[in-house]
């Protein structure tokens, strides 16, 4: 992992500079904007264009709810099986992993659900926690046991699989397959621009002081991945949700706020946001409207990059 040595500058109150790149990602004086409060722990949020709306889930409270600038926050979802990570495919439709079900599944267009993935060997999965469609429509998700080790996100219960894994769902056949079975407590995941690399992130010292807290970098070949070399250590809280804006750079949640780095793991800055931060998304009208969950709050801060992929 490479070692860099960082003169730190601020930008603003709440924006951090440790590289000069990171000036040009970020828009001068933007306002970092507290749009909800009172949930208990906010997460998985995901743009859709065709609305011009936001949405994610605050999982123990089992509810999904919406953001459009200029109406406000609405309760959306009020029955969601304490989803945690959304993100949306190809065709404009809602992928959530579900907790509390421990499923993935798709809204379709007509309102109407279909479950992807819920099992892999004959054995119910852990509780699917982040997702990511790749060009092709292969799903792929991460599946920790958050969901099931309390009742506070999930319901407890026994793990059926041998370990918490990264999976991919193939697009044709249906078939649930690991793809990454090394993992701690997989989390946040995401491809780069030209989907030669998938990002992982391990949040096992959520729970074990001496478990990861980094981000790994896998060459993505179709539907198979190699390497897996640590890129970034998270040193404080742990890396959750991640994702890649179109230049390539990783911004990932930490206990600070939103850390961002080059694609070789250069630290180039951060947005220091009051609460620990569990994920981000990109959206609005032009893309350059950045939405993240932290803990009880959701906020909202103009950038001057727009994500990659969905």
């Amino acid at each position: 992992m490479p070692d860099h040595t960082m003169s730190d500058h601020t930008m603003s109150d709440h924006i951090v500079i440790h590289d000069p790149r990171f000036r040009n990602l970020m828009v001068p004086d933007a306002p970092l904007e507290r749009i909800h409060s009172g949930m208990l722990w906010a997460e998985g949020p995901v743009y859709f264009p065709h609305g011009d709306y936001f949405l994610w889930s605050d999982i123990p409270n089992n509810q999904v709810l919406q953001w459009i600038r200029g109406c406000g926050v609405r309760l959306y979802d009020s029955d969601a099986n304490n989803s945690n990570g959304h993100t949306r495919d190809r065709e404009g439709r809602l992928i959530s992993c579900e907790h509390l079900t421990r499923r993935v599944t798709r809204t379709e267009h007509d309102g109407s659900l279909t479950v992807i993935a819920d099992s892999h060997g004959g054995k119910r999965l852990n509780s699917p926690n982040d997702a990511v469609v790749k060009s092709d429509g292969s799903i792929w998700f991460t599946d920790p046991s958050y969901g099931i080790i309390s009742d506070y996100e999930g319901k407890i219960a026994a793990q059926e699989q041998d370990g918490c894994h990264v999976f991919c769902v193939d697009p044709d056949s249906g078939e649930t397959r690991i793809v990454a079975d090394d993992f701690v407590k997989p989390n946040g995941l995401a491809f780069s621009p030209d989907e030669s690399v998938l990002y992982i992130a391990d949040s096992g010292r959520s729970h074990d002081a001496e478990a990861p807290h980094h981000i790994r970098a896998f060459a993505c070949h179709g539907e198979t991945l190699s390497g897996g070399d640590v890129l970034i250590d998270i040193e404080q809280g742990v890396p959750d949700g991640l994702r890649i804006d179109v230049g390539g750079n990783i911004w990932t949640s930490s206990a600070i706020g939103v850390e961002c780095f080059d694609s070789g793991g250069a630290p180039l800055g951060a947005i220091l946001v009051p609460e620990t931060v569990a994920n981000l998304s990109f959206g609005g009208r032009d893309g350059r409207q950045m939405v993240i969950t932290a803990t009880t709050s959701v906020y909202a801060i103009s950038v001057a990059t727009t994500g990659a992929g969905s």
